[in-house]
C-alpha cells in the first residue's frame, strides 16, 4: 500500500468513528439500549460491536487489545464462531452492563492502540482495518434503520432530527425507459475495496431489457394500494401471499391511515405521505407484487450493475440532518441509482463462478449466508457516502422491511 494510501485510509478511520460518534449523540441515553426485534440491535451494541472487530482482527493478533474483561468478546462478537462463542442475537437489548460510559471506554482505548501502532502495521494489517472501516459503515447505517423501527413503535412518533423533508411537494418525475441492447458484460469488481461476494469479475449474457428512470414513487404505490393489491392473490408469490394473511399487511412498513390521509413515519417523526418522494420500507415480496400490477418484473442484478455505469450522479447518501430518501430531480437518464432507497432485484445471493471465501473467521462475513437471501443494489439514504459502488451486493431474506427498501422497473425490450 502506498504511503498516500495509507494516509487517506487513516483519515477514512477518523472519519467513520467520528461520524458513529455524532449518530450515537443524536439519541438518548436510554435510546442507545433498545431492541425492537431479533434482526435489529441497540445502538450500544453497534457501538461495541465495531470496536471488538478491529480489537479482534487487527490488536489481538498482535497481543495489543486494550485491557478489558474477556466477556466483552463474548458479548459483543456477531456470528464469527471462529472468533469463539457469542451472546444470543434476539437478546442483545439486556446487555445492561456495560454501561454506555464503558463502550465509550472500550472504542476510545481501541482507536487509541490502533492510531499508536499505525505505522508498524503490514499491508495485510491495513487490509483488515480498510475492511474494518466498511463494516463499521455497514453498522452506521443499521444505526438509523434499527433506531427508527425501534422509534416507530412509540405512540407519539418521537423525532431524532428536526426536520425529514422539504415543505413543498412536488409532481414525480415522469416514468420513462431506458434501453440496454443484449450482450456478453463483465460484472463484479476486481479493482480497488469490494466485498470477498463482489468478486470474482467474471463475464455474463444478458438479454436485452429495459430500465425504469427513476425508483417507483409513494404516489405509484399508493395507486396499486387503492387497486386493492394486497387483497388480490394472483399479484403475489404463495410464500408472499402467506405473508399477507400473516401479518395482515395492508401497505408499507411505517404507513399510518390517519384523519382520513395517508402519512409515514419518518426520524423527523410523523409526516404526511409526499406522493413524488420513492416508496421505501418495502419488502421483496411487495416490490415483486407491484412490479406484477404493473405489467413488469424486477431487474436482475447483472442488469442493474450494468445499467448503472450510464447513470447520472446526483445521490442522496447519509445525512444526519435528513434520513429520509428524496424525490428524483428532473435530469435525463437514470435517476436515483445509488442512495435513496435499496433496490430490490429479482436475484437470489449466490456465490460467483469462482467464489472463495477469504481465510479464517473474517471468511465468515459474507459466504456463509448464501442462502434465503435477496440481493438489492444502490445504497440509501442511510448508507454514507463513499460505501457504495456499482459491484456493492446487499442482501437480506425476502420479508425484511425496516431497510429503506424500495423498487426499480424492468422489462423485456420489445
Amino acid at each position: 500500500m502506498m504511503e498516500m494510501d495509507v494516509k487517506q485510509l487513516r483519515e477514512n478511520f477518523s472519519r467513520t468513528r467520528q461520524l458513529s460518534e455524532h449518530l450515537s449523540n443524536m439519541l438518548t441515553t436510554d435510546e442507545h439500549m433498545l431492541q425492537s426485534m431479533p434482526d435489529a440491535s441497540p445502538t450500544k451494541w453497534h457501538l461495541a460491536h465495531t470496536s471488538w472487530f478491529f480489537d479482534t482482527f487487527v490488536l489481538k493478533p498482535r497481543n495489543a487489545s486494550p485491557v478489558f474483561p474477556e466477556y466483552f468478546s463474548y458479548l459483543f462478537n456477531s456470528y464469527y464462531n471462529g472468533a469463539g462463542p457469542q451472546f444470543r442475537r434476539a437478546q442483545r437489548g439486556l446487555i445492561a452492563r456495560p454501561s454506555l460510559d464503558e463502550v465509550w471506554s472500550y472504542r476510545f482505548a481501541v482507536e487509541e492502540k490502533l492510531q499508536h501502532l499505525w505505522n508498524d502495521f503490514t499491508s495485510d494489517e491495513l487490509a483488515l482495518v480498510e475492511l474494518g472501516i466498511h463494516h463499521e459503515q455497514q453498522h452506521q447505517e443499521l444505526i438509523v434503520t434499527d433506531i427508527k423501527h425501534a422509534l416507530s413503535f412509540h405512540p407519539q412518533f418521537p423525532a431524532i432530527i428536526p426536520v425529514a423533508q422539504p415543505d413543498t411537494p412536488t409532481a414525480a418525475v415522469g416514468m420513462q425507459w431506458q434501453d440496454f441492447p443484449t450482450g456478453e458484460f463483465r460484472v463484479g469488481c476486481d479493482t480497488g475495496f469490494c466485498f470477498d461476494n463482489e468478486m470474482p469479475r467474471h463475464l455474463t449474457h444478458i438479454n436485452g431489457f429495459r430500465l425504469a428512470n427513476r425508483c417507483v414513487t409513494n404516489g405509484e404505490y399508493l395507486a396499486f394500494i387503492e387497486d386493492k393489491g394486497y387483497q388480490r392473490a394472483t399479484l403475489w408469490l404463495s410464500e408472499g401471499w402467506t405473508w399477507v394473511n400473516e401479518t395482515r399487511a395492508t401497505a408499507p412498513l411505517y404507513w399510518h391511515w390517519l384523519d382520513g390521509a395517508w402519512h409515514v413515519y419518518t426520524l423527523g417523526g410523523l409526516q404526511p405521505l409526499r406522493l413524488d418522494e420513492p416508496v421505501c420500507h418495502v419488502n421483496y415480496f411487495e416490490a415483486n407484487a407491484f412490479a406484477a400490477w404493473s405489467g413488469k418484473r424486477l431487474p436482475t442484478e447483472y442488469e442493474w450493475e450494468i445499467a448503472s455505469t450510464t447513470a447520472s450522479n446526483n445521490s442522496h447518501f447519509l445525512n444526519p440532518t435528513r434520513l429520509h430518501p428524496q424525490a428524483a430531480e428532473r435530469q435525463p437518464g437514470l435517476q436515483q441509482m445509488f442512495g435513496d432507497v435499496w433496490e430490490w432485484t429479482q436475484s437470489a445471493y449466490l456465490p460467483y463462478p469462482g467464489y472463495r471465501p477469504a481465510a479464517g473467521a473474517v471468511g465468515e462475513y459474507n459466504g456463509k449466508f448464501m442462502v434465503n437471501q435477496w440481493v438489492l443494489r444502490g445504497g440509501s439514504c442511510a448508507t454514507p457516502a463513499g460505501h457504495i459502488r456499482a459491484s456493492y451486493r446487499n442482501f437480506f431474506p425476502v420479508n425484511a422491511s425496516w431497510q429503506f427498501s424500495g423498487v426499480r422497473l424492468a422489462d423485456e425490450l420489445d
